[in-house]
């Protein structure tokens, strides 16, 4: 059984019954959320780009890497490409994809879709949303990882994005 308590966004937070893998039922509640993109642009002379973002939810300025929603049927790639251009003006040259990763396991489904932006350059005007705050941000990865180890970036995806594209020797 599935009720939903509330929608929000193509969001929705919904209380079920399950049966666990040793056979106890439990109730339950989970963000169901439609999935996110997350990018990792790099430009042609190496720099990453970033939005420096306001985040209602937390009333603070937090450092990250670009990433939104998919919308409505959107196909991962569709949206980073999207999200990439409304959030900081930059389109890119080549995409590769790194997967996913979980950052919400406990209490959300929300997958959110890896990607690396190479050759990316500025190239039109910010489209950003009625409740987005934004400014673009360039750093060099020496520059981000020590933002990381200092605790000015604090961002999940940033940190697991940064980290998987620098195993995979897509950045360096």
């Amino acid at each position: 059984m599935s009720i939903t308590r509330h929608r929000w966004k193509g969001i929705a937070l919904v209380e079920q019954t399950l049966t666990l893998p040793n056979q106890k039922e439990i109730v339950h509640t989970c963000v169901q959320h439609p999935g996110a993109a997350a990018i990792l642009p790099v430009t042609s002379t190496g720099e990453i780009v970033l939005v420096k973002q306001f985040r209602p939810s937390i009333q603070s300025w937090i450092l990250e890497l670009p990433a939104g929603t998919l919308e409505l049927n959107e196909q991962p790639l569709a949206a980073a490409k999207r999200e990439l251009q409304e959030e900081t003006g930059y389109t890119a040259a080549d995409w590769q994809a790194l997967g996913v990763m979980l950052p919400l396991v406990g209490f959300c489904d929300e997958k959110q879709h890896l990607f690396v932006a190479s050759d990316a350059s500025l190239s039109h005007p910010l489209n950003l949303d009625d409740d987005e705050l934004i400014e673009v941000v360039t750093m060099t990865l020496a520059d981000i990882e020590q933002a990381i180890a200092t605790g000015a970036i604090v961002d999940s995806k940033t940190i697991g994005l940064i980290y998987k594209a620098k195993l995979n020797r897509l950045i360096s």
